[in-house]
């Protein structure tokens, strides 16, 4: 935005030093002249005794000194004020030339203050902390856009060959070329579509609407029964009524989710997955439990990147698009909760969300 020119702050400053410096003075060399004025008599006395000035002599005197001090005190005022701004200001400057710099799109540069705690260091700090959430986050960004662009591009190259294959066969049998198509479209719109959902929840557009997350849980796992009865996977849900305030429609997805991903990543045979739901004084929680593989101790913060899959899948045929944790991730954050992921001893993983918990609502009672 364009602005007319000003003053600088060290002037502005400066001349505040000056001006308040000058007060001062003014005030203290009043203060003397009403001081002596009650001790000088109008008319200058003679006696026996030393010679006694008048308040004229003392005016003559006087003023002339007043008004060197004043000159003195504005001199020293300027100067000393132009200085002392100059030092106080230069972690501004500092912090000024590292927004610059990151306006060029550095984001590594640091402030990196030294001394005391004061002001300008809280706001040091605070731009490097900045700087560094807005350095991982394009970092994040700028993987998940090569990754989506990799994600998307196979689905279409496989199109495009099975295409070209069969424009060079025409004896070749086309159902079998529609089946593939089929389920390479499939793949492509439900890559497309979790990536709509995934920008969704991260713009927080939705309104807060009451949610139970005990409801959604129920509602998630009856929708994944069959799923689960298909590949042998037991699940088991219980808990405590859980208010909070969100989206819904996010809410169930993001339990659709976690159901769906400890069916997939769960055992060959007799599987079993453990859903549950409790309440705390300002908290709500949710706990996706599963057997299945064990998992190395540093697997499970990853398992949250976009596309990241972790091991081997089990059932193939579900393998999804990368994005399920990616999208529970975002919908956590966007209501303002905490997801955490860990791997359980005998196998497996347990997830467990934390929402804030609705205000005014009572305490529910359990779920069987």
């Amino acid at each position: 935005m364009a602005r007319a020119p000003g003053l600088s702050v060290r002037l502005k400053l400066t001349l505040s030093y000056a001006a308040f410096l000058m007060i001062a003075g003014t005030l203290l060399l009043a203060t003397v002249w009403v001081f002596l004025l009650r001790y000088v008599p109008s008319r200058a006395a003679f006696g026996p005794g030393p010679f006694s000035p008048s308040r004229s002599d003392l005016q003559e005197a006087f003023a002339p000194r007043a008004a060197q001090a004043l000159a003195f005190l504005l001199v020293f005022g300027l100067l000393g004020g132009w200085l002392l701004a100059g030092r106080m200001l230069a972690p501004l400057t500092r912090i000024t030339d590292a927004t610059r710099i990151a306006a060029t799109g550095s984001l590594s540069h640091r402030i990196r203050l030294e001394g005391r705690n004061d002001e300008f260091h809280e706001l040091a700090d605070a731009f490097d902390a900045m700087l560094a959430r807005l350095e991982v986050q394009v970092a994040e960004q700028q993987r998940f856009a090569a990754n989506a662009s990799h994600e998307l591009r196979t689905p279409l190259t496989i199109t495009q060959t099975l295409l070209e294959v069969a424009s060079k066969d025409p004896d070749r049998d086309t159902a079998e070329l529609l089946d593939r198509l089929h389920a390479v479209n499939t793949r492509a719109i439900d890559l497309t579509q979790a990536l709509l959902l995934l920008s969704r929840a991260d713009q927080r557009a939705f309104t807060p609407e009451h949610a139970d997350l005990s409801l959604l849980a129920e509602e998630a796992t009856e929708t994944l029964l069959p799923f689960a009865e298909k590949h042998d996977v037991t699940i088991e849900t219980s808990g405590d009524v859980a208010p909070t305030a969100g989206s819904p429609a996010l809410l169930l997805q993001m339990v659709s989710n976690l159901v769906h991903n400890a069916i997939v990543h769960n055992l060959a045979e007799r599987g079993a997955v453990w859903v549950g739901t409790s309440v705390h004084p300002r908290t709500v929680v949710l706990v996706v439990e599963n057997t299945g593989e064990r998992l190395p101790p540093g697997l499970a913060s990853t398992l949250t990147e976009p596309f990241q899959r972790g091991t081997e899948r089990i059932h193939t045929d579900h393998a999804g698009v990368g994005l399920g944790l990616a999208i529970v991730k975002t919908i956590v954050h966007a209501h303002d909760g905490a997801l955490t992921l860990t791997p359980r001893s005998a196998g497996g993983m347990r997830v467990t969300v934390e929402l804030p918990r609705q205000p005014g609502v009572p305490t529910p009672h359990t779920r069987a």
